[in-house]
Order: structure tokens, then sequence, then C-alpha cells
């Protein structure tokens, strides 16, 4: 499996460089923004590791030319953590997200997870029943009329639909939207699904959002 890790920090990349080649992989390293797109267009890479905060290039602005050409999976690993950068690197097409510090056997199983799973593309717009989610717009509609959701509301939905008829759990989503470990003594999940359901669900006799009980929620038009 041939591995591209697009690194500017010297430790970091050749850490990387030499620990997938010990992993048994064909690892190659860009230390730029425009040496890693060259690379990825112009070589058949299995995946590519892409840092954001790049020289001449930022890793989003990579990601979204690559893109325009090729599927190859990406995971971004990348000292941003903040959910808004998290979110918007998963909606223009990155496969996974790692936040630096982090330990090398966990980004090893991310991506042999992703390489088993292969180039996966989101959707850029999730259709369930008459509802409509434009994930790049942050729009969504019933019926053709729009339904104004707060950011937290619309991340909520997103997880469920691009999941849609999987049952998640709160601690699930908990960690995924709020990126918090779950407490049996908050409410926060109930309380924004009671709130996506008043806007989404209520005014429709379709009901999407479904309760799991003892387990979570799912979105889907079949009760």
């Amino acid at each position: 499996m041939r591995i591209l890790v697009v690194e500017d920090e010297p430790k970091t990349g050749n850490h990387l460089l030499q620990g997938l080649r010990e992993a048994g992989f064909d690892a190659a390293l860009a230390r730029t923004g425009p040496e890693g797109l060259r690379l990825a267009l112009a070589e058949d890479y299995d995946l590519v590791v892409l840092d954001v905060m790049l020289p001449a290039m930022d890793g989003w602005t990579v990601l979204r030319s690559l893109r325009e050409h090729k599927d190859t999976p990406v995971l971004f690993l990348t000292a941003r953590d903040d959910i808004p950068d998290r979110v918007r690197g998963l909606e223009l097409g990155a496969d996974d997200y790692l936040v630096k510090p982090f330990a090398f056997a966990e980004l090893l199983a991310r991506l042999r997870t992703l390489l088993r799973r292969g180039p996966v593309r989101e959707e850029a717009v999730i259709r369930i029943a008459d509802a409509e989610i434009d994930v790049l717009r942050h729009r969504v509609t019933r019926a053709g009329q729009r339904i104004d959701l707060t950011p937290k509301e619309f991340a909520l939905l997103h997880l469920l639909a691009r999941r849609r008829g999987e049952v998640l759990s709160r601690r699930q989503i908990a960690a995924q939207v709020w990126d918090m470990n779950f407490d049996s003594d908050t409410n926060v999940v109930d309380v924004a699904i009671r709130r996506l359901r008043a806007k989404l669900d209520d005014p429709w006799p379709v009901k999407l959002v479904h309760t799991v009980r003892g387990i979570g929620y799912t979105v889907d038009d079949k009760a």
C-alpha cells in the first residue's frame, strides 16, 4: 500500500515516514502543500495523510484541489482541534481527522480502517423522504420549505443522516457533536434531539427522528 504524507514539520514528517515504512507501507513524504498536491495528482497513492498548516498552500486547499480530480482517501493530521476545523475538513471531503499530538498506534489503526473501506465520498446533499440536507451550504429543507437550524442542531442532524438507519447511542452523539465524554447526568443530547424534532418533524406527518428505547437515536423515514 502506498501512502503519501504531507507534513512540513521535519521531526513529525520523518517520524511518520519511518514508522509507516516499518509498518510495511510504501510511504513518501512531501513538505509543502504544492509538492503534496503535485505528488497526489501525479502518483497513485492508496491514502494521503495531510497536515492543515502547510507552507505555500494549506491543507484545505490541497484537499479541495485533489477532490476535483481524485477520490484518494485523506486523513487530516493536524494540531487544529477546534470542532469547526474538524467539520470543515470532513465537509471538504476528508475521510478522517486526527489531532496532534497523536499515538502512532491509533494513526495506524485509522489508516488500516480507511484502507479496508476504500474511497468513500460523503454526499453533498443527503435526501431522506422529503428532507434535503445540503452539507456544504448547511441548508435543510422539508418539502421545499427552509428549516433554520443552529450549528449544533445541523451537526446533530448531519451525523444521524449520514448514518441513516443506524442507531447511535447518546455517548456516540455527544462525542461526535459536542466532542465531550457523555455524562449520564447530562441531558444535552436529549434536549438537542427535542429541539431538532420540533423544527424537523413536528410540522410534517412523516417523522424522521426516532428514539430507540435504552439505546439512542436514529434518523430514517421508516419508524
